[in-house]
């Protein structure tokens, strides 16, 4: 708001003073405001000012033979309101654009966030959807598409063990061997359908790796050895017992019959495989998804220092969440026939999943990296996706074959 000054002298006769007169700009000096103002000519008197405030017009009173400071004056009173406008100004700009600023940054997060949670979605449906499909196909499709992820798997897990975060304490294999392992990992679900067993398909791996490591260039490490031995279990030989799972257990568990087209195997009843292997997933599905929720929303105490994020409350109701589903398919499909064998299976089916989660939570955390990959949009890597279900394959099979002898009774 624009302030008029108005300049007494004498009899106090006010003469109003605008900051835009011309004998304003024509004067150069601006004393500082904090300091009096000193007569310059010898014998003169200090000036006594006394300054008058109404509503928004100040007045000044000086004597009539202070001519020579009047300019000083007026000079003082039309600089230095403006300056504290204009200042008072800058202050109220940068002010807005630091809120600007950071309105624009949450968002432009927001937005990143949205964008985020629409592809994770979007491509989780479809792998949920593509998956059934296999499931429910069995046979070689399902055989053949669990050796392609096996491979990518191997791929996946080889370069983790070969990253800066990982090299610094080991020695890693040589690539060749790394390929050879990826290969050797998805032949393995193959022999299995065709074979039947698996016991004799890891042995030879086995020898043929350490033939090869033993045979290298330089001198061999026990540190090549043992990553690769272990990338031969963890990435060949346990998702093998899928296949068992799926494919081997060919009891009817319902008196009805499926047909399939010739391509997917033909006609098939729903087997005791089918819906051990529908349970068992839709289970770990679950468990990843009460346990995220749960955690969101109710957790506090951490689980483990391997996964930061997981915490205690999202483990129970992701073990609630298991359980549950377990029971209710049982009920559906029903197989097993007993609520204590369901809550059983379902217990094993997230002991497998949390386990899974947390052994590659460990390979990330010592390889420096967030996600195993970056072949699935808003998901990470094939390790990110299917580590829940590595370990749950061989415990479903065998609690199937060992506490189920009678398939569900």
């Amino acid at each position: 708001m624009a302030t008029t000054s108005y300049l007494g002298t004498g009899r106090y006769k006010l003469l109003p003073l605008s900051p835009s007169s011309s004998n304003l700009r024509s004067c150069c000096c601006r004393p500082s405001p904090s300091k009096p103002l000193v007569p310059t000519r010898p014998g003169s008197r200090v000036c006594n000012l006394g300054s008058v405030f109404e509503r928004h017009k100040s007045v000044i009173f000086l004597p009539q033979n202070a001519a020579s400071m009047h300019r000083r004056v007026i000079t003082a009173v039309a600089r230095a309101e403006p300056d504290r406008i204009d200042e008072g100004n800058a202050k109220q700009e940068v002010g807005k654009g630091h809120t600007l600023s950071a309105k624009e940054d949450s968002v432009s997060e927001l937005k990143e966030k949205t964008s985020q949670l629409k592809t994770r979605i979007v491509f989780g449906l479809g792998i949920g959807i593509t998956a059934g499909g296999i499931v429910l196909a069995g046979g070689w499709v399902f055989t053949v598409a669990l050796a392609a992820v096996v491979f990518v798997g191997a791929r996946e897990y080889f370069e983790l063990v070969r990253s800066h975060g990982i090299t610094e304490g080991m020695t890693p294999p040589p690539r060749y061997v790394s390929r050879v392992c990826s290969v050797i990992c998805a032949v393995m679900p193959i022999l299995t359908l065709y074979l039947g067993q698996i016991d004799v398909s890891v042995t030879f791996a086995a020898f043929v790796v350490a033939m090869s490591l033993l045979l290298q260039r330089g001198i061999p490490r026990f540190a090549q050895l043992s990553s690769a031995m272990f990338g031969l279990f963890y990435c060949g030989y346990l998702p093998c017992f899928w296949v068992k799972l799926r494919c081997g257990l060919s009891a009817p568990a319902l008196n009805t019959r499926a047909t399939w087209p010739i391509l997917l195997g033909g006609p098939a009843h729903w087997t005791v495989g089918l819906v051990a292997t529908l349970i068992s997933i839709s289970s770990i599905i679950a468990a990843d998804t009460f346990a995220f929720l749960g955690g969101k929303t109710f957790g506090r105490t951490p689980l483990t220092s391997i996964s930061p994020k997981k915490t205690w409350e999202g483990t129970f109701a992701g073990l609630g969440g298991c359980v549950a589903t377990s029971v209710i398919l049982s009920k559906i499909f029903c197989w097993p026939t007993s609520v204590l064998s369901a809550i059983a299976f379902g217990f094993l089916n997230f002991l497998g999943s949390i386990f899974g989660d947390l052994t590659e939570s460990m390979i990330k955390r010592d390889a420096g990296v967030k996600d195993s990959g970056s072949l699935i949009p808003g998901h990470g890597g094939i390790l990110d996706r299917v580590d829940s279900y590595v370990f749950t394959g061989a415990l479903a099979y065998s609690f199937v074959k060992i506490f189920l002898p009678l398939y569900g009774v």
